[in-house]
């Protein structure tokens, strides 16, 4: 029997802005597939009544051209990708800045799956002052959770499909599809296609539970074993066949993308969580999908990994962009208000301004080991010197950096 709990959700919110139509040509059938596709076409399902068509994609490694146009920005992306990590390297403190491009690629992979949270309910949810919000704020803080666990981890884990199921079980803690076996690879069929469409109707279906943990190991095989592929390459191969297996029941975009961030650090492609894709597969999210799903039924790789560089191009120059403005606003603040005699704690909390561009006069005396009363008498300072804005209510009061806020943005 093929379980169908949840399959519509998961349908959702995999393709909920392709408005991909049901008729038969869009359907999953064997014909779909050419002779190219990386992978075969399979029946499942225990009798006639039941059967359906799913697909196994092969292991890793493809058989790749590099064509001039795919060496052409193969060294586009490696020279942003360079100076990116130099960059990296050079920040008096790095973290300082990763922490809010965290929650801003947190925000950015989630919407892509529907939520509509923002950067403001995400301070405030951590801060505590906002009650009764919507979902969508938890299932983002979630992905900052996951992903700090993840970095935390690669000290003593690399990437792994233990690190995986970790990573997978933060994520689903609390949020809808908490009952879609949080950490736990999938025992039952998925599918992806338009809104509400039921098995027969998926426009993709990966591999049926029996090739599930045979299609993880080859893939886990691969992360670590080297081959004749460039880094940035095999980043491109890896997601691809993430998603082409969709492991789990429910955030395997999440998941996937998550990865990406967590193998440009583990390979040491960077030395910080500097580099997010999720922007840009979002405001691309119908090419995304369709580059993906045309690997599968067509064996386009060319297309897709063309299409992944010139993303790591993209957002490597848009990250350079963004933390050296970052790096001139702190070294401006730092230099008007030393010229003002100002106390240290007040220049740290310019720099934990960076970390958390909105802050609560009750988090910024935890920070700075003040009093609350201490620490809004620093806060009045900074309101003075127009580097803050006080934002909420009287009793929820914030204090919100907005310069810096604009550059997130």
């Amino acid at each position: 029997m093929i379980l169908q709990f949840r399959m519509e959700e998961v349908c959702y919110n995999t393709f909920n802005t392709l408005r991909l139509g049901t008729t038969v040509e869009d359907t999953m059938r064997p014909a779909n597939f050419s002779a190219q596709s990386p992978g075969r076409v399979v029946q499942a399902g225990q009798d006639q009544s039941t059967y359906y068509w799913a697909f196994v994609p092969d292991p890793l490694p493809p058989r790749l051209v590099y064509t001039p146009r795919l060496l052409h920005v193969l060294s586009k992306a490696d020279r942003a990708v360079g100076e990116l990590a130099g960059l990296g390297r050079t920040l008096h403190n790095p973290w300082l800045l990763v922490q809010p491009f965290l929650r801003r690629e947190a925000v950015l992979s989630s919407r892509i799956e529907g939520t509509e949270a923002d950067l403001t309910d995400v301070y405030a949810y951590e801060a505590g002052v906002r009650k009764g919000l919507p979902p969508d704020v938890r299932e983002v803080h979630n992905y900052v959770r996951a992903l700090q666990h993840g970095l935390a981890r690669l000290q003593t884990l690399p990437v792994s499909l233990r690190l995986m199921r970790e990573i997978h079980a933060i994520l689903m803690e609390g949020v809808r599809g908490e009952h879609a076996t949080p950490g736990e690879f999938r025992r039952s069929q998925n599918w992806i296609g338009p809104p509400g469409c039921t098995l027969n109707e998926a426009t993709f279906v990966p591999p049926p539970p029996e090739h599930l943990m045979p299609a993880l190991d080859a893939w886990e095989k691969y992360l670590h074993t080297e081959d004749e592929h460039p880094p940035l390459v095999r980043l491109a191969l890896i997601h691809y066949q993430f998603e082409a297996i969709h492991p789990f029941l429910d955030g395997n975009g999440r998941i996937g993308r998550l990865l990406l961030v967590l193998l440009m650090v583990d390979w040491e492609i960077l030395p910080l969580p500097l580099l997010y894709l999720s922007a840009y597969f979002e405001e691309s999210r119908e090419v995304y999908y369709e580059s993906l799903l045309r690997v599968s039924t067509q064996g386009a790789w060319e297309d897709w990994v063309v299409f992944f560089l010139q993303g790591v191009v993209e957002q490597a120059q848009d990250a350079l962009r963004r933390m050296k403005r970052l790096q001139d606003l702190r070294l401006t603040w730092r230099e008007q208000m030393t010229r003002k005699r100002v106390s240290a704690n007040l220049l740290k909390l310019i720099d934990i301004l960076f970390e958390k561009p909105e802050i609560t006069s009750r988090e910024a005396a935890e920070r700075t080991g003040l009093t609350v009363q201490g620490a809004r008498r620093l806060l009045r300072h900074l309101l003075e010197a127009d580097i803050l804005v006080a934002v909420g209510s009287k009793y929820h009061r914030r204090y919100r950096a907005p310069e810096i806020w604009k550059v997130l943005e």
